[in-house]
């Protein structure tokens, strides 16, 4: 068997990878319990977290893309053995997408009212999404540049210092929410909401420079713009426009789901914020193996090796399951107090209990469905990736969202939705894979 098959190997890509990847939403989830537990207004800045912060991933989603993609053609020349070839290459699409940040940032600013007027936002919660977003919206680009980083790192087979990055990034956003959220005594005013944005702007400038001094001093890759246009930047850019797409799919199921939550009350949306909050923070927990299957996958393509392809996908498949076995149990036996971790309001603890257990039972649904996705996304296979997610969200979500939402189910409504939705996204991921790489073993 290969060696880089080994248990050991691809432990030493994922744990790494688990770490950095649930530092963002361990980084969510505190600030969701630090807000939630703000003694003045407490439950309408748990909402203006939920929704402003739904709308930055959508933004952070669809252009952070650009690391997927670096991170599978660097893997891919890797196993090729041919990484000069494309030491150009990071530097024209990290400025591109900087480019394109920037000007996102500028129209999404001035228009902050609208949009989260749109999500349902109104009376002191919309107040508060616009001076919370107004702070956090300049980490915009500075989480754009990070990703595209931890993307080139990935491909170069090093998942370790992604999670030096993002473990040190979450702990400083965690002791800058407290100190500026609740206030230092004679040191620091409280600023509530805005110093939870703070702390984040903060944490998000200290990763990017700490990024930018790995690549600088500790890889071959340079960020100095050289021209001509690298012959690999059209693939590339095909690579991200169907993976804009696609999250821009991905993200309207999410916001659709906000926007109805929010619709049901105050109460609604403070105990679905905390639950999607879990349901990323799993999701990213997951996400480890998804990012060795990214690394080798593209790497076991570019080496045309498809029985390596093929053990990968059922190792990572059983890991993944286990990950989902250990995440249900937990979730399980602190089922109650997971809840009061966030709010101590009866109403929106009473919202989410009734609820918290669809999420534990689609557990092992979108680990199967995460796993894959990493292998595709290594393979480059971002064409495919698209039209799964927009079969997934039109014709697996969103009729079952409003299903639940004309049959009055509430979140159990949004929540089979999204059950539905991993189903729709998982399946034909394992069927293409099959059909695909089980021709070329018997060839072999």
């Amino acid at each position: 068997m290969n060696p880089a098959l080994s248990r050991k190997n691809i432990n030493r890509l994922a744990i790494p990878a688990i770490f950095a990847g649930i530092a963002e939403p361990v980084l969510s989830i505190t600030d969701t319990a630090i807000v939630g537990n703000i003694p003045e207004n407490g439950l309408e800045s748990l909402a203006a977290v939920g929704i402003v912060g739904s709308f930055l991933s959508m933004l952070i989603w669809i252009l952070g893309q650009t690391r997927s993609a670096v991170s599978a053609i660097v893997a891919q020349y890797v196993g090729g053995d041919r990484l000069d070839d494309i030491k150009t290459l990071p530097a024209q699409a990290i400025f591109l997408n900087l480019a394109l940040s920037l000007l996102i940032l500028g129209v999404s600013l001035p228009l902050s009212p609208q949009i989260f007027g749109l999500l349902n936002a109104e009376g002191l919660i919309l107040e508060y999404c616009i001076s919370y977003f107004q702070i956090r919206v300049w980490g915009f680009p500075l989480t754009l540049l990070t990703f595209a980083i931890m993307g080139i790192f990935q491909g170069l087979q090093n998942t370790g210092w992604p999670m030096l990055i993002a473990i040190t990034g979450a702990g400083l956003n965690i002791l800058l929410d407290f100190a500026l959220v609740y206030g230092v005594d004679r040191w620091i005013p409280a600023m509530n909401l805005e110093g939870a944005a703070w702390a984040s702007l903060i944490a998000q400038g200290v990763m990017a420079l700490l990024a930018l001094g790995l690549l600088m001093w500790r890889t071959p890759i340079r960020l100095k713009l050289q021209f001509p246009v690298h012959p690999e930047m059209r693939r590339l850019i095909g690579m991200v426009l169907n993976l804009f797409i696609r999250t821009l799919s991905l993200n309207l199921a999410l916001l659709l789901a906000v926007r109805e939550a929010t619709a049901l009350g105050d109460r609604f949306i403070g105990a679905h914020t905390i639950a999607i909050n879990l349901w990323l923070f799993a999701a990213f927990f997951v996400d480890g193996y998804s990012s060795a299957g990214k690394i080798l996958g593209g790497r076991f393509l570019g080496a045309k090796d498809y029985d390596s392809l093929w053990n990968l996908a059922k190792k990572l498949s059983r890991y993944g399951l286990g990950v989902c076995l250990f995440l249900m149990v937990a979730a399980t036996v602190f089922y109650r107090p997971t809840g009061r971790l966030f709010s101590e309001d009866v109403l929106v603890l009473q919202a989410f209990y009734s609820f918290f257990f669809i999420l534990i039972l689609g557990m092992p649904i979108n680990g199967i469905a995460f796993v894959f996705d990493g292998i595709f996304k290594g393979m480059g296979k971002m064409r495919f990736l698209r039209n799964v997610l927009l079969f997934a969200t039109f014709l697996g979500f969103v009729p079952a969202l409003y299903l639940g939402k004309v049959l009055d189910w509430g979140l159990y409504g949004i929540w089979g939705a999204f059950t539905v939705w991993m189903l729709f996204r998982g399946a034909p991921l394992v069927w293409k894979f099959r059909q695909k790489f089980r021709p070329l073993l018997q060839k072999a």
